[in-house]
């Protein structure tokens, strides 16, 4: 057990002001110090119906610049919410890199409450450890995660709900299923031991607050607070751990190689425009399977400039019901992208069940442009590995079918297509001096492709390299490979 019950605490209202004062004063000088270092914050306040999360938050909130924090209530999922990922949600609620993120309830509700999904003892487990994973993340880049949890005995509790229902304009303010969960006290500490052991780590801690009296429950907070933060801006928050041993586990016995590709694979007009037509027609159909029976699908494109990602996309959707898929173009990051952690703008764009998630880019150019332009570090690069095969691993836990391209042409090809891009008028814009740097370096993306399908390539999500020397053989077989994932899913 991480801690054990306190008795109340008295501390009169003169004592409280007293003692609160140069604590609030002190969070409002971190707050600025934390958003001059843009560091985000990301507080998590848990605990009973009636345990004080409300008057904790309120007493919080006082003492910080209004532009520079959002309060999060998390509530049972929506419909829209319930067809993503997991963590979809938490996700577009992460703080930008000067803000300050307080959730009353968080991620951890699900286990906490014992939602639709995650009812068996082992579903609670494997979701700690998914949780453990995403706040490592989180804390790698940079977020100081403080999580707290506000234990108020059993005897007091039930007071405080005699005195909430006794009254008609506060009844409301407790459900039936809260009156259930109190007379379950003693199991549902259990339980919460059980979570708070699981995901409690050095850099994303769970601090037990005992909140008999809610005013020493706000003074500890706040002083928790304080202390974390000034330890972050002084610089002496340590680093995370190791990846999860997920990366080895989960690694594609068929590791793809651009050695050996055979660039020379082509077909012929005829032979195409039948296999094409048979392809989408059948891509078509089970579009129709995919939205009945909420199968979320992702597609992801990579491959040298001019290598015809775009071609290959427009023929995979050329039948399919446009209000059935998007299609996200990656660029570089936008000034807000770059303001909170790179999965980020992905996380956003993750794939919708019963829906076709199509990535022209992807998060795969941190390992690529990104590795070799050096527009991050290698040991944010060396994350990178693990977090995006994290990432991957979320989305097919959570039922999505991963599929993955790499389009392979030799760098001769790759000149040809320059220069027939440069003279014709309604290609020219295809062709950028970028695009002409990048082809100077074209032996270093080598040895960043190849790490990256090694080290990328898994058994959930397995990498296809796809020779397009020929458009023709390049398009037919990504259709193909699409058209196979999804009938596996299905």
């Amino acid at each position: 057990m991480l801690y054990e019950i306190e008795t109340k605490h008295p501390l009169t209202k003169a004592e409280f002001e007293t003692a609160v004062k140069p604590l609030g004063l002190k969070l409002g000088e971190l707050q600025r110090e934390c958003r001059a270092r843009k560091i985000p914050v990301i507080l998590l306040i848990h605990g009973p119906s009636l345990s004080g999360k409300g008057r904790v938050v309120a007493e919080l909130v006082k003492h910080l610049d209004p532009r520079g924090f959002f309060v999060h209530t998390i509530k049972p999922p929506t419909d829209e919410e319930n067809f993503r990922p997991f963590f979809w949600r938490f996700w577009q609620k992460l703080p930008a890199n000067d803000r300050i993120a307080i959730f009353i309830r968080s991620w951890y509700t699900a286990v906490f409450t014992r939602q639709k999904g995650f009812k068996s003892t082992k579903s609670r487990e494997d979701l700690c450890r998914r949780i453990a994973v995403f706040e490592r993340q989180l804390a790698d880049s940079g977020a100081i995660i403080m999580k707290f949890y506000l234990r108020a005995s059993e005897k007091e509790l039930r007071k405080r709900f005699e005195d909430v229902d006794s009254n008609p304009e506060t009844t409301w303010r407790i459900t039936k299923q809260d009156w259930k969960s109190l007379q379950k006290y003693g199991r549902n500490t259990r339980i919460a031991d059980d979570i708070l052991t699981a995901t409690h780590r050095l850099n994303t801690p769970w601090l037990v607050i005992p909140a008999d009296n809610t005013r020493y429950a706000v003074l500890e907070a706040l002083g928790m607070i304080n202390v974390r933060l000034e330890a972050a801006v002084q610089g002496a928050v340590s680093k995370a751990g190791k990846a999860p041993s997920i990366i080895v586990n989960n690694r594609h016995t068929d590791k793809p190689s651009l050695a050996g590709v055979d660039l020379n694979k082509s077909l012929d007009c005829e032979t195409y425009e039948k296999e094409l037509d048979d392809l989408q027609e059948r891509l078509q159909i089970l579009q129709h399977r995919v939205y009945r029976q909420r199968l979320p699908v992702a597609i992801v494109y990579e491959g040298w400039d001019a290598a015809g990602k775009g071609g290959n996309i427009r023929r995979l959707v050329a039948k399919v019901d446009p209000r059935g898929y998007d299609v996200t173009t990656v660029a570089a990051p936008s000034t807000l992208e770059k303001q909170h952690h790179y999965l980020w703008r992905f996380w956003i764009n993750a794939p919708k069940a019963g829906h076709i998630a199509i990535f022209d880019r992807s998060w795969y150019g941190r390992l690529l442009v990104e590795k070799v332009e050096g527009f991050c570090t290698p040991e944010e690069c060396e994350r990178a590995y693990a977090e995006i095969v994290e990432m991957e691993k979320e989305w097919h836990d959570c039922g999505v079918v991963m599929v993955k391209f790499w389009l392979h042409i030799s760098k001769e090809e790759q000149l040809r297509r320059f220069e027939a891009r440069q003279n014709l008028d309604h290609k020219k814009w295809k062709i950028t001096d970028e695009d002409w740097r990048n082809r100077e370096k074209w032996d270093q993306y080598v040895a960043a492709i190849e790490t990256m399908l090694d080290r990328t390539s898994t058994a959930f999500a397995p990498w296809t390299v796809v020779e397009s020397n020929c458009k023709l053989h390049a398009r037919v077989k990504a259709l193909r490979r699409v058209v196979t994932a999804i009938e596996k899913g299905l």
